[in-house]
């Protein structure tokens, strides 16, 4: 798999009928390891071990309504109570981040309502805080980690 702009990792892999599978620490299972699944290994490693966010917290490729439709988002981290701190749009590296990416999210986000927006191919990554009252948001240089949300 291709090198991606993230600190390196210690991942589990396994071979099976000719596939590589990698092993998600959130789903607990041995997932097929295409470029977009290796961009949110990536993602959820380096908040979990990076940023401090708790896995406990971290939900992975969960199914959410949109408009009626049943859509997947890619990653979510909730806060202790429950409200959605970070939710996170995952392409493969091949994948431009383009205004359609940035569109997908904020359909999922106006169901999500999440503090903070997270889009990545691996090789770019673009965070934004959502301020509500002002119906914007202003993008940041990175996320903060856990322990500023836990502030907040």
């Amino acid at each position: 798999m291709q090198r991606l702009n993230f600190p390196s990792f210690n991942f589990r892999f396994k071979n099976s009928e000719n596939k590589i599978a990698i092993f998600d620490v959130i789903r607990k299972k041995f997932i097929l390891l295409t470029p977009e699944e290796w961009v949110r290994q990536h993602v959820v490693r380096d908040l979990i071990e990076h940023k401090g966010y708790p896995s406990s917290l971290i939900s992975v490729e969960k199914i959410v309504k949109i408009n009626g439709m049943n859509k997947r988002y890619d990653v979510v981290v909730f806060t202790p109570n429950g409200s959605i701190a970070i939710l996170v749009e995952c392409k493969a590296p091949t994948v431009a981040i383009t205004q359609e990416t940035f569109d997908q999210i904020a359909r999922y986000n106006f169901q999500l309502r999440a503090t903070h927006l997270y889009v990545t191919n691996g090789l770019q990554h673009y965070f934004c805080q959502m301020d509500y009252e002002k119906e914007s948001y202003f993008f940041l240089q990175s996320l903060p980690n856990y322990t500023s949300f836990t502030i907040e």
